[in-house]
C-alpha cells in the first residue's frame, strides 16, 4: 500500500493528474466505454458497501472518482467547476445550507 503524501490536492489538480496518466488510454477507448467502467466502479462500490468492508470500500472510493475524473478528461468537463456551479455552498434544489428540502427514501 502507498504511503500518503503530506499534502492536499485540490480536485482540479487531482483531475490532471488523471489526466497525466491516463488520457492517452481514456480518450482511446472514447466517453461511452469510459462511463462503463466508471458504472462497474459503482457497482463495486455497493458489493464493498453490502459486505462492511470498510477498506474496500475507501478503496472503491478513490477507483469512482478516478474514474469519474478520466470521464470529465475525455468529455472536456472541468469538474471542479462543474461541481461548484452545481453546489456552490447551498442545496441546488432549495438553496439552503444545510438542505432543508424533504428527506425521501
Amino acid at each position: 500500500m502507498n504511503r500518503l503524501p503530506n499534502v492536499k490536492v485540490h480536485m482540479r489538480e487531482f483531475q490532471e493528474m488523471m489526466k497525466r496518466i491516463y488520457f492517452h488510454r481514456d480518450s482511446a477507448r472514447g466517453p461511452e466505454r469510459t462511463y462503463i467502467w466508471l458504472v462497474e466502479e459503482v457497482g463495486e462500490l455497493g458489493d464493498a458497501l453490502l459486505k462492511g468492508d470498510r477498506a474496500k470500500v475507501e478503496e472503491e472510493m478513490a477507483d469512482v472518482i478516478a474514474w469519474l475524473a478520466s470521464l470529465a478528461n475525455v468529455l472536456g468537463i472541468d469538474l471542479e467547476r462543474a461541481a461548484l456551479k452545481r453546489y456552490n455552498n447551498a442545496c441546488p434544489k432549495c438553496g439552503r445550507s444545510p438542505c432543508v428540502c424533504e428527506v425521501r427514501g
